[in-house]
């Protein structure tokens, strides 16, 4: 297998000398500027006249912003694998994915033993690279819950606790010349990365040779390794082998492309200009030329998966069919990613395949590649959904959470343009320094997708809306593939139904906003001592409905639980800075039950819903029912009591939503609910998902309409519920034209209604 396909990658081999500390740092940069992907140091701990190199390592990562940064190669003997293993993930996690782990074992013992490490054999050395590389990935390998324990001749842990886990794989590659770390190399390794200087002819054959046949021996794909090489010196005078002008040096380094399958050319000079023209003119030239020669020969090119990676597939998925552009960032079952992208906030998901686009376009081609598997396919824009919907078993995930871009295009309007994987703490930091705020749920790291076309319940309701009432345009991507924009001019039907019922009609990739002048906000916090609980729900309702309208309230009733009581968390935001006037405000609601804690303080509105990024590991899965009221009656008010008195809910939760949200005529948006003034949501996990149905069944009466984030039953009644009638009738006439074939029915799905169809009754 003399060429293994693999993309060809170029990188600088520095020398990190003590004497002037910052050239290292300036050529890797200059490597950066210069195209090129890698930078790499020697690693002599011993030398006091260079760097420690881990160190440089760090400090050029924070340095640059691209480039791959390695040791060529690190000195496993006076660096303890259990530790290296950390630091490399450190590394990788700060530097977003771009370490990469090149090991040796060991040269130079003299220097390495009077560092006061013990001294080993040519053969022990072998033996301890093989244990450390258990170890270094048994670290990383944090979905093994076991604690690690290798108990190796040379190496060993004993109870090591794992993690952290890296961006992505790191890849190992070894320094390796002799038989036995050839071998390891195809078994364990990475990449195998030698330096021309030590090579005979024949060697590179020959060592491929080795390599591959203990990989296979090993159950794993020759291909799954890597081939690198340093090399020494050259010139861009003079002639001999990289002497002369770039065209002599790709016809230099082609064969050893093309016979030899090295993809990964390290270039050991410390020449500025060397580097540039390695750089700019080399490197973009022996690509060209490779690609030729692979397209002439019929090379398979591309990533290579691990045996044990294909084996996770799931059926349904034409993985080699997918589109180039998704390849490097799809996430398969194999990969380190997945756990990080499989799951949603409340559901533990295991799709087949989760794309990750980065632009409108490729949203395109995801969305057509999704629609020709036999599988389902959700759309993630934050996953932080109560409902679930945006993960899935053995499907594919879109996931925008690349298209988070947040852009005031026009401060005098107030106009604001949102990517919609945005998170809406975020939009609310970028917004902050304007004096600008778009009211956006409670929750930091909520998606923008999926609040803005379902509603946006949030802590300005009452006194700007739903985030949704003040969308004035959107782009997506519709069910063949088109990319559209819809605005008051563009097809504003389109942005009508956008605006509610959105999930059914594409996938949104950008909104744009109008913003509200909103500065410094009193967000104010009261828990309750809600043992009386329908009388405490009746009276803050009241009081609610009674306040102005610069006053939100969330309130939040979670029952009794041993010694503790049925408490109320009331979180009430007054969305301006007048503090005389919040203060009025906020006293009357000291008097509704006994006060078990208070706090008030002047922030800025991008403090109450600030974005912490954290990962969505899913849990135990839960049902969420919802539905609107128009006043919190005694009646409905006893049933509350007595919901939370029964245990049955995990928590129920009133969302004040009147006000400003009622000044739309119920026509001007897909959200049709225009009348009611508190959202009610309850949830229930495990055994007592059945109850909370039979309670909703008693609320029915007191409910008029649904939220659609708030609601995991997409019944057809439930959909009846969230569209009224006329509503409904429109969007399925839209949705004939726009989604005939009803692609987009994952998320309380319209059928299409044919345009002479009567309106449903």
């Amino acid at each position: 297998m003399p060429d293994y396909g693999h993309d060809l990658v170029f990188g600088t081999f520095l020398t990190p000398t003590a004497k002037d500390p910052q050239q290292a740092v300036a050529l890797a940069q200059l490597s950066e500027r210069s195209g090129l992907d890698l930078v790499t140091f020697q690693d002599h701990p011993y030398q006091p006249a260079f760097l420690d190199t881990w160190t440089l390592l760090s400090w050029v990562a924070a340095s640059t912003d691209r480039v791959q940064v390695a040791g060529n190669v690190l000195n496993l003997p006076l660096r303890p694998p259990a530790v290296l293993a950390r630091a490399s993930a450190s590394l990788d996690l700060l530097s977003g994915g771009r370490f990469a782990l090149g090991l040796g074992s060991g040269a130079f013992w003299d220097a390495i033993v009077a560092m006061g490490a013990p001294r080993l054999t040519p053969g022990q050395g072998v033996d301890a690279l093989d244990e450390a590389i258990d170890i270094i990935r048994g670290i990383w390998d944090t979905d093994e819950r076991a604690p690690l324990r290798v108990h190796g001749t040379h190496h060993h842990v004993d109870g090591a606790k794992r993690g952290p886990a890296p961006v992505r794989d790191i890849p190992v590659w070894l320094g390796a010349y002799k038989p036995r770390m050839l071998g390891l190399v195809g078994r364990k390794a990475d990449g195998w990365l030698p330096s021309l200087g030590y090579l005979k002819p024949g060697d590179l054959a020959a060592g491929n040779a080795r390599i591959d046949d203990a990989a296979a021996a090993a159950g794993r794909d020759p291909r799954e390794i890597r081939r690198l090489l340093n090399l020494g010196g050259g010139s861009f005078e003079g002639s001999g082998f990289l002497q002369g002008p770039p065209d002599r040096w790709v016809e230099d380094l082609l064969p050893l492309v093309l016979e030899d399958g090295i993809a990964t050319f390290v270039l050991g000079t410390d020449d500025p200009s060397t580097i540039a023209v390695f750089g700019e003119e080399v490197a973009p030239a022996l690509r060209a030329a490779a690609s030729a020669g692979r397209a002439a020969a019929g090379t398979a090119t591309g990533a290579v998966r691990p045996v044990i990676a294909l084996a996770k597939r799931r059926a349904g998925i034409d993985y080699d069919g997918l589109p180039a552009s998704l390849v490097a960032t799809a996430v398969e079952p194999g990969d380190r990613e997945y756990a990080r992208v499989r799951s949603s906030y409340v559901y533990s998901g295991s799709p087949g395949l989760v794309l990750r686009p980065h632009t409108a376009e490729q949203v395109s081609e995801a969305l057509l590649f999704a629609r020709e598997q036999d599988v389902p396919f959700a759309v993630r824009s934050g996953g932080h959904g109560i409902s679930g919907r945006s993960t899935n078993d053995g499907g594919i995930v879109i996931d925008l959470g690349a298209l988070d871009s947040v852009e005031v295009i026009d401060r005098q309007q107030r106009l604001v343009r949102l990517g919609a994987g945005a998170r809406w703490g975020d939009v609310a930091a970028v917004l902050s320094p304007d004096g600008l705020a778009i009211s956006s749920g409670d929750y930091g790291d909520v998606g923008v997708g999926g609040l803005v076309t379902a509603g946006g319940q949030g802590f300005l309701s009452r006194s700007y809306g739903l985030t949704l009432d003040h969308v004035v345009a959107a782009d997506l991507v519709l069910a063949d593939g088109r990319l559209v924009r819809t605005d008051a001019e563009h097809e504003p039907e389109l942005l009508w139904a956008v605006r509610g019922a959105g999930a059914n009609f594409g996938i949104l990739t950008a909104v744009e906003i109008e913003a509200a002048e909103v500065g410094s906000v009193v967000y104010a916090t009261i828990v309750y001592d809600a043992t009386d609980t329908a009388a405490f729900v009746e009276a803050w309702a009241d009081l609610v409905e009674s306040s102005p309208r610069e006053l939100t309230s969330f309130l939040t009733l979670v029952p009794a639980r041993a010694q503790s009581p049925t408490v109320g968390y009331a979180i009430i935001v007054w969305a301006n800075d007048d503090t005389g006037a919040a203060i009025g405000a906020l006293e009357q609601f000291l008097d509704l039950a006994p006060v078990l804690q208070q706090q008030a303080q002047l922030v800025p509105y991008a403090a109450t819903v600030s974005a912490p990024h954290g990962e969505h590991t899913g849990g135990a899965d839960s049902a969420a029912r919802g539905g609107l009221v128009e006043h919190v009656t005694p009646e409905l008010a006893v049933l509350l009591g007595d919901l939370v008195a029964a245990g049955d809910a995990d928590m129920v939760q009133l969302r004040a939503v009147g006000g400003a949200v009622n000044d739309l005529d119920p026509a001007a948006t897909a959200y049709a609910h225009r009348t009611q003034n508190f959202s009610l949501l309850a949830s229930a996990r495990g055994s007592r998902r059945a109850q909370i149905d039979a309670w909703w069944d008693r609320l029915a009466p007191h409910l008029r309409g649904v939220y659609l984030s708030f609601e995991t039953n997409q019944s057809p009644a439930r959909v009846s519920e969230a569209f009224p009638p006329e509503t409904l009738a429109r969007i399925g006439r839209l949705k004939a034209l726009y989604d005939p074939e009803h692609v987009f029915d994952g998320n309380f799905g319209v059928a299409p209604l044919p345009s002479e169809a009567p309106v449903p009754r």
